[in-house]
């Protein structure tokens, strides 16, 4: 355990490491209230695009968790920074109705788009809207991936997310997307900056093995990875990803940290 010895600050990821769907993993509740409790500083870093942040922030405290609403780092939340940075953007966004909220201001069109935001949006997609966005994008739009993940947990099991058809219009675009969440790099020091801490000094806590674990120890941190949510024992034995530690879940994290001060 002595992996976690020089640990001064923690990263948890949501979905599948809190909680799945509406429902709090066991002594998930607790763990974070200890770790809390124990001077930690934590933040609480998330891929899930249904959700506007203050939503996303009810949601959390009605689960029972007691998260303040400034440690809660969206990838939605990341990508509205990067957009006020740039100069009167014209948008199309392709978000839960929910997040858009957190886009108001911003200029928006469906056909002369310069910037298409992706997210999550469940069975909105069709092949009408991916020909209407590959269009965009042949002539010179640029595409903004909320995240690129391959898929999800939820309560009726393994669903596929958005990761697929950025890959596709990648491909049949011949562009690139921007990254957004997990596993970029920016995301990840968005988090440390808040905290002020350096990576090497912390951890990040996740169910996904390609962008919690591998994305963190890319800039550095340490990669706790938890057997709950997405978690599958085949895909992470067969992944070049090692992490720094395996837990059964989060409740699990206290002890560890304790053992390893």
């Amino acid at each position: 355990m002595n992996t976690l010895s020089s640990i001064k600050g923690i990263l948890f990821d949501l979905d599948g490491v809190l909680f799945v769907s509406t429902t709090p993993i066991e002594g998930a509740i607790q763990a974070v209230a200890d770790i809390r409790a124990s001077g930690i500083p934590c933040r609480f870093v998330t891929n899930t695009s249904t959700l506007s942040l203050t939503s996303l922030h009810q949601k959390i405290s009605q689960l029972g968790f007691s998260i303040p609403e400034h440690e809660i780092i969206s990838a939605p939340k990341a990508a509205r920074l990067y957009l006020k940075s740039l100069k009167n953007p014209v948008c199309r966004f392709l978000l839960a109705d929910d997040v858009k909220k957190d886009f108001d201001g911003f200029q928006q069109s469906d056909t002369e788009a310069d910037h298409i935001i992706v997210g999550d949006i469940g069975n909105a997609w069709s092949y009408q809207l991916l020909n209407e966005v590959f269009s965009c994008l042949m002539q010179g739009a640029k595409l903004i991936a909320i995240h690129k993940n391959r898929f999800w947990q939820t309560e009726h099991g393994l669903q596929m997310d958005i990761g697929g058809f950025i890959d596709g219009l990648e491909y049949a675009s011949g562009t690139k997307a921007m990254i957004i969440g997990k596993p970029s790099a920016d995301f990840f020091q968005i988090a440390l900056d808040h905290m002020g801490i350096n990576a090497h000094e912390a951890a990040m806590v996740g169910d996904d093995i390609d962008a919690d674990i591998d994305g963190a120890q890319k800039v550095g941190l340490k990669g706790i990875l938890v057997r709950t949510g997405k978690y599958r024992k085949s895909y992470a034995e067969l992944s070049a990803v090692k992490p720094d530690l395996t837990i059964d879940s989060v409740a699990d994290l206290p002890n560890a940290l304790k053992k390893a001060s």
